[in-house]
């Protein structure tokens, strides 16, 4: 049991740097994918929903923090909602199947759109200046995320299906 968490932690801090990597990529080539794409939600909602509420929690605090220092709001924002993301995401789904891929898809994408709304209403609370939405294209984050983890948990199950045929 140890020895997967490590392997976990290991593969979450792995993610987390290509997150940092995609995010400073995107960021210097086409900023307007850092509006529809969070690759540290993707990261935190896949380990979290395979690894529980208190790995997500933490890995979500880590990734909300190296997010925000990417940013250029108030420091904090991120890490309270991937915290919060990553909490819920695994306590909801260690209580319910979410593994059925358009469950998954259902499930993510309402934890998304509810961290995306709470990190709207916390920056428009602390920042004195007007929002940007980036004329609606923010709106889509929540649905690229839920697919593209959803994608990601279905070829994680499908791979391990074709190890265990092969072992058998």
């Amino acid at each position: 049991m140890r020895e997967t968490a490590a392997k976990d932690a290991l593969r979450a801090l792995g993610a987390t740097a290509l997150a940092v990597f995609v995010y400073s990529l995107a960021g210097a080539a086409a900023p307007d994918l850092l509006v529809v794409f969070n690759a540290f939600s993707v990261v935190v909602l896949f380990f979290a929903i395979r690894r529980g509420d208190v790995f997500g929690a933490v890995l979500g605090t880590f990734c909300g923090l190296v997010q925000d220092a990417f940013s250029l709001g108030v420091f904090g924002v991120a890490g309270l909602t991937k915290t919060l993301l990553g909490y819920w995401a695994g306590f909801i789904s260690r209580r319910i199947d979410v593994a059925p891929p358009a469950r998954n898809f259902a499930f993510t994408l309402v934890l998304s759109v509810l961290e995306t709304l709470l990190w709207v209403i916390l920056t428009a609370v602390v920042r004195l200046r007007s929002l940007s939405l980036h004329g609606g294209l923010f709106l889509l984050q929540p649905v690229v995320t839920a697919a593209l983890v959803s994608a990601l948990l279905a070829f994680e199950r499908r791979q391990a299906r074709i190890r265990s045929s092969r072992g058998a």
